[in-house]
C-alpha cells in the first residue's frame, strides 16, 4: 500500500522539496478562494512542530496575533499553498518546540537569545568581485 501512495505522489507535477525545520521564522502564503475568486493571504511566525513523512508531513505555524497565540497546521505539499518564504532561522536543541506556547510578550517569537542568522532574499546574494567597491585604474605618468 505504501508503494502505490508513493508511486502516485511521484507523478504530482510540481512538487517541490522544501527545506523548512523547526525554529524557521517563515511566511506562508496560502491561496484563499472565494466562489470564482481567489486572493494570497499570508501567515507569518514560528515553525513549532514538523510531523508526518515524505508526502503527508504537516507544519505547525505560531505567531502571535493581538496578544493571543494562534496556531495553523499547514500540509507540506498543498496545492493551496503558493510560496513558503523562510524569513529567518535560529538553532534549536529540540523537534517540538511546544515550550514556546508558554511565553508571553517579545520572548514568544524568539527560542534562545543571539544566534539568529537572517535568511537573504534570492538577489541579495552577489558575487565577491560585485561587493567589492570599484578601484579607478592606474595611469602611470613621467615626470622630467
Amino acid at each position: 500500500m505504501n508503494n502505490l501512495v508513493k508511486k502516485i505522489t511521484n507523478q504530482i507535477p510540481g512538487k517541490k522539496k522544501v527545506l523548512i525545520k523547526p525554529g524557521d521564522t517563515v511566511e506562508v502564503d496560502t491561496i484563499i478562494r472565494d466562489g470564482e475568486k481567489q486572493r494570497i493571504q499570508k501567515f507569518r511566525g514560528l515553525i513549532i512542530s514538523i510531523s508526518g513523512q515524505d508526502e503527508t508531513s504537516m507544519f505547525t505555524v505560531r505567531k502571535i496575533s493581538y496578544g493571543i497565540g494562534v496556531e495553523k497546521k499547514f500540509p507540506l505539499y498543498s496545492t493551496n499553498i503558493s510560496k513558503i518564504k523562510v524569513i529567518k532561522t535560529e538553532p534549536v536543541r529540540r523537534a517540538k518546540l511546544y515550550f514556546m506556547r508558554d511565553r508571553v510578550g517579545k520572548s514568544s517569537m524568539r527560542v534562545r537569545k543571539g544566534r539568529t542568522v537572517m535568511v537573504p532574499e534570492e538577489g541579495e546574494i552577489e558575487s565577491d568581485a560585485a561587493t567589492q567597491p570599484e578601484v579607478p585604474p592606474v595611469t602611470e605618468t613621467t615626470t622630467n
